[in-house]
């Protein structure tokens, strides 16, 4: 059990140890990934930035996700998912959480641009993983973008995510893989939902600082 995102981020940060001082850039997935990747990026001397990621959610049933799309437009559709959906739906789905996108980058990111990664080592990172749709989002953004060494890093996850995410990436480092993994909150003592007003506030502590 973690205690909550900070502890969380603490023990994750220690895990990438061979990271510290290495010149990395840590991109957090709002917004429960934004503390987490604080505490990593902290830790290992590093760069620090947000890439937005966003679930593609049922219509019918918000907390559940077909895919993701990512602030580039990379999209990743679970195929069975997509099966009971129309297209006009789906594509409902992806331009409001474009217009939720372009919302985040203004507010959490203050309108910037993603920092250049092309050729650098990026450090994903997320408070857990659950269906792993929208860090395969991140990851195909990645991709595109031609990083050289992609690294997913995440207090949490199923195992069988963990693996199939494992292949599309240089490494991967999950601190808990529960048997019984139903949820992300299930291994922290303290969860709540993160507002914009806090991611604001840790990247405004991140800003001073650096």
């Amino acid at each position: 059990m973690f205690e909550d995102r900070k502890d969380a981020g603490e023990r994750l940060a220690r895990a990438l140890e061979k990271y510290k001082n290495k010149k990395v850039l840590v991109l957090a997935i709002p917004r429960g990934g934004i503390e987490v990747g604080y505490e990593v990026a902290k830790y290992l001397n590093a760069d620090l930035s947000i890439l937005v990621s966003r679930k593609l959610p049922y219509p019918d049933n918000p907390e559940a996700g077909f895919g993701a799309i990512a602030e580039d437009e990379s999209t990743f559709i679970f195929e069975d998912a997509a099966r009971w959906l129309s297209k006009e739906t789906i594509d409902r789905i992806i331009k409001e959480q474009k217009q939720e996108i372009k919302r985040r980058i203004e507010v959490l990111r203050k309108g910037r641009p993603l920092p250049e990664i092309t050729n650098r080592v990026v450090i994903l990172v997320d408070d857990g993983i659950a269906m792993g749709s929208t860090m395969r989002a991140a990851i195909m953004l990645c991709k595109n973008k031609k990083v050289r060494k992609i690294i997913v890093a995440a207090p949490v996850s199923g195992r069988a995510v963990a693996e199939e995410i494992g292949k599309m990436v240089d490494e991967i480092v999950i601190l808990e893989k529960p048997v019984f993994f139903q949820a992300v909150a299930q291994v922290y003592r303290n969860w709540c939902d993160v507002s914009d007003e806090e991611v604001i506030g840790i990247m405004g502590g991140w800003d001073s600082k650096s």
